[in-house]
C-alpha cells in the first residue's frame, strides 16, 4: 500500500521514493525514466504489459500534467488492460482501494508537477 503522497515524493512500506516510479505485482521499480519526460510511449510500460495486469492506474503528476498517449490506450485496451490516469494523489488512493479489494493491478506514478 501507497502510505503517502506529496510533491516530488511517495512513500510505499515506510519507504520514501524520490522519483517516479512503477509498481507490478507488488514490486517496486523507482527511477522510471521517459524520453519525454510528460509523455508515455507504449515502449515505456511493456513491462507493465507484459505482468498482464487487469488495471494500471497512472498517476499523472500533482497537478496533472504527464500525458498518456492514445497509443499507449489503445496498446492496453487491446490486451484487456483498463487504464485509469488521475492526478497522483487521487491515484494513490485509487491504487489502494483496488489493492485493498483484491484487484490484480498495476501502477505508474509522476511524481512532481
Amino acid at each position: 500500500m501507497i502510505e503517502r503522497y506529496s510533491f516530488g515524493s511517495m512513500t510505499i512500506s515506510g519507504k520514501r521514493y524520490t522519483s517516479d516510479l512503477k509498481i507490478i505485482n507488488g514490486r517496486i521499480f523507482p527511477n522510471w525514466r521517459r524520453k519525454k519526460g510528460h509523455s508515455v510511449a507504449a515502449d515505456e510500460v511493456a513491462d507493465i504489459l507484459n505482468a498482464k495486469p487487469d488495471y494500471l492506474i497512472i498517476g499523472s503528476g500533482k497537478f496533472g500534467l504527464m500525458k498518456i498517449s492514445d497509443q499507449v490506450r489503445s496498446y492496453m485496451s487491446d490486451c484487456g488492460i483498463q487504464v485509469i490516469v488521475e492526478p497522483s494523489k487521487t491515484a494513490m488512493k485509487t491504487y489502494n482501494q483496488m489493492c485493498a479489494a483484491g484487484k490484480n493491478v498495476a501502477g505508474a506514478f509522476h511524481l512532481s508537477c
